[in-house]
Parts: structure tokens; sequence; C-alpha cells
């Protein structure tokens, strides 16, 4: 039985164009695009037709940085893969990017297993993996070539937490090597995790243990020192280079100069780091627990140099990071000594409606907003054209979106697994209406339709800005 699904009246947004088209879904893919009215699009036939008039049409979102079921600090990340996906569901993202983690003396195929067995069966939406490397040696180099035939076709690495994910700089030097020669993509945490661990050990000898000196000790300076030397590396080793959750001026600084170069050198940043600053850290009665994260937010100057990042293609990609602790027993675990809050924000809900402010603020233009929240990522994580764009051939990840709708950001409403919204109270201009997965509504008209196990874990090529 063939299911054809027919939006009809909509502007279709993508990264690329804005035209006012009619969109035919067949099978899952997008059969065709029409101009609305026209013969070809008047004499299409549907088992559905979806009113789309006086809403964008848009590719479901890509986040390519999300930490679902972490475990972080003695704790985890509170959302699972089957509420966070159907959260991300609820904002209009319809693939994620998750992060396998391979624990320290074991291997990375153990690691990668683990992250299926949580992610099977659970998912409301389509997803995919990065692999952390926690201890690169010979045999895990090894591994990396066998993981890039198999789709997973990134690796991150820790220039911070020393003990935990920490790699040094000869080990980062050795997996951009493989890197080079096998196509994978290496995604950096760059903070200088040693030096910070000392500020640390001193602020709280000092009795500085409130959230707000989490800031304060992870320089700005020691983000873009590590920027530095993570490109300086990948240069050594000719490999190209992801830095994830760029929040300095400083660091954008770093990037645009080595992309100035012409080097394959690629950045990152995150909602919390344009919306949010150190005020919120500084918030009274251990309320700065809730916007703990690293790299930490900044004073607000930092925000202008983000956004023109995005404008000028230093920074390609916004993802959430999105790592989810609750207030209550998770962040409070750090009461008293702020290095041991969680480290994390949720946010994958919330990620295309606040761009979307973006654009009414000024900020990006409509097909920018669709290209750093959709069509970039895709194509950095080798997803293209599968996801991140409308298209003939595509995945029928589309959502209905309705530019004038306001909404109140909010706990109470949000959908995500966490007691707290980062964005709490903040009036926000847009909303998801209806979300299509490979041609099935998971959002119809504001009610969640969708199921656990609808989606799919998505083979990736590699990088295809290389």
């Amino acid at each position: 039985m063939s299911h054809r699904t027919l939006i009809r009246g909509g502007l279709v947004v993508t990264a690329a164009d804005e035209l006012h088209a009619d969109v035919l879904v067949e099978d899952g893919k997008v059969a065709a695009l029409a101009a609305h009215g026209s013969a070809a699009a008047e004499a299409w036939t549907a088992d559905r037709v979806l009113d789309a008039t006086g809403k964008y049409v848009i590719p479901g979102g890509v986040d390519a940085h999300t930490h679902m079921e972490l475990p972080f600090g003695g704790t985890s990340a509170s959302d699972t893969f089957e509420t966070g996906t159907r959260a991300a569901a609820w904002g209009g993202t319809t693939t994620i990017v998750d992060f396998a983690v391979q624990s320290v003396g074991r291997g990375l195929r153990e690691g990668l297993d683990a992250w299926y067995a949580k992610a099977d069966g659970n998912c409301a939406v389509d997803y995919a993996f990065h692999m952390i490397l926690s201890d690169v040696n010979e045999a895990t180099l090894k591994e990396m070539d066998l993981l890039v035939g198999e789709g997973i076709t990134s690796f991150k690495l820790f220039m911070a937490y020393p003990g935990v994910f920490y790699s040094d700089d000869g080990q980062i030097l050795r997996a951009m090597q493989r890197a080079s020669g096998n196509g994978g993509l290496i995604m950096m945490h760059a903070e200088n995790g040693i030096a910070i661990d000392v500020l640390v050990e001193q602020a709280l000898a000092r009795g500085e243990t409130d959230p707000r000196h989490h800031g304060e000790v992870r320089k700005v300076l020691l983000e873009a020192e590590a920027t530095h030397r993570a490109i300086q590396l990948a240069r050594v080793a000719g490999s190209p280079l992801y830095v994830v959750h760029v929040s300095a001026e400083e660091a954008v600084a770093e990037l645009a100069a080595a992309r100035d170069k012409g080097l394959p050198v690629f950045g990152e940043t995150c909602p919390q780091y344009l919306f949010l600053s150190t005020d919120n850290l500084a918030e009274p009665d251990f309320q700065g627990a809730k916007y703990v994260c690293s790299t930490p937010l900044r004073p607000k100057e930092h925000q202008a140099a983000l956004w023109r990042g995005l404008r000028t293609n230093d920074l390609q990609v916004v993802s959430t990071d999105h790592c989810p602790f609750c207030f209550r027993g998770q962040k409070e675990l750090g009461r008293g000594d702020f290095s041991k809050i969680p480290n994390g924000l949720p946010g994958v809900e919330n990620r295309m409606d606040l761009l979307h402010q973006a654009v009414v603020d000024g900020h990006i233009s409509r097909r920018r907003w669709i290209g750093i929240a959709c069509a970039t990522p895709a194509r950095m994580f080798g997803l293209y054209p599968q996801k991140g764009t409308i298209a003939p051939g595509s995945d029928a990840d589309i959502v209905l979106y309705d530019p004038h709708a306001e909404q109140v950001l909010s706990a109470e409403t949000h959908h995500m697994n966490v007691d707290y919204s980062a964005y709490e109270g903040r009036r926000v201009t847009g909303r998801v209406e209806s979300v299509l997965s490979r041609g099935e509504l998971v959002i119809d008209r504001r009610q969640y339709t969708g199921r656990a196990g609808h989606g799919a874990f998505i083979h990736r090529s590699t990088c295809q800005y290389l």
C-alpha cells in the first residue's frame, strides 16, 4: 500500500530557497514539490492533506549534539532515549546524533553496543551516534576504522575532565592522524582541563563554592588556548576539526583565523551561549546550579561575537549539547562545592524555537536558521540529503511551523524529563504545529501521535564538507 501525504499552501524554507510550494510525500520520502496553484500541484491526489496556509514548511531539525542517559558525576542525564526524542519531536527536531561513550580500559565496540542497546526500540525520531574516545591506544585506533565502516564517522575527544574523558596532546594527535586516513571527523571539547583543575582547587580552598565560580574558573583564555592547540594538532595530523560548544569571542577568533587560512576547521555553538549568560550562573539561592555546563556560560558581551560568527560562517552549526539533570536531587549534589554540580542543560525541545526568535530579532535570516539547525549539521555528519532538506528523494522529515504563534517557555509545559527550564518565562514568537518523521505524523496539530520505536538508527557517511 502506497501512502501519500500532500502538504498544501505553505512557504517552503530550506537553507537554499524559499518558495510557495506544495510538497508531495510518498512512502516516507519527499516525492515532489510544485508551485502552489500550478497545474502539477493541482493534479496531485493523496490519502491525507495537511493545510500549511500561513505556515512555514521546513526540514526537521538535526541536533548533532545530545547526551541521553549519559552517566556523569555519579548520576545520569534525566532524559532517556524515549523521553528525549519525544521532546525533540515536540520541538521540531527529527534527528539526533548522540554520543556513545568508551570507558577507560574498554573497547570502542563495547561502549557503542551499550548505546545501541539504550536506544534500540525506544526512539520517537531517527538517531545516529558519535563515539567518545576516552582511551586512545593501538587497539582503539584500529577500532576507529571499523566504526567508520559502520556509519559512526565522528569521534569526540576531550581536552577537559582529567581522570574521566581527558586525552593528552599525544593521544589527540594519534586519533587525528587515524581520522585523516579513515575519513572520520574529530570533534573537540576545547578547554585546558589541567589548568582548570588547578583553578578549581584554588577557588574551593578560598571558600568560593557557589555555582557562579564554575564560570569564573573555566576561563575564556583557557577555551581559546585549547581551541588554538587543537587547530595546530589537526594541522600537523592533516585532519579536519569540529570544535563543539564554542562559547567565547576569543575561541571564535581562533576558528576564524584558521578558516581564513583555508583550513578544514568548523565550529558549533549552542542556544545557551546565545541566550543565557553569567547572570544566570549568579542567580541566588543555588538557582545558578541550573545553568552549570561546560564550556560555561559567558558574560553577555560574548553573544555578539557568536551571532556574528554564525552570520559570517565562522560558526556553522547550532546544536544543544542537551544533557539534562534535575535541579532536585541531581544539581543539588553540588551544594557547597560547585565542582560537584553535574554539568549540563536541557534544550533539545527549545532549539528550533529559540533560533526562530533570532530570525524575528534580526540576528539571522530564515534560510540561515535552516542552515545552522538542519542542513549544515546534516552535511557535517554525513546525513545529507537524506536529512536536513526538503527535496525529492529526501526523507519526509518535515515541520509545519507557525511563525506567528506566541508561546512562553516553561518547565510546566515542556516535554523534557527535567524539573526546570533554562528559559523559564521567556516569550518567543513561533511554534511547531505538526511534525512528520519519514512521512509519519509524530506531532499532529499540537498532539503527540508518535511512538517509541518509530525512530530508526541512521548509518552516516563521512563529513560532506571535505
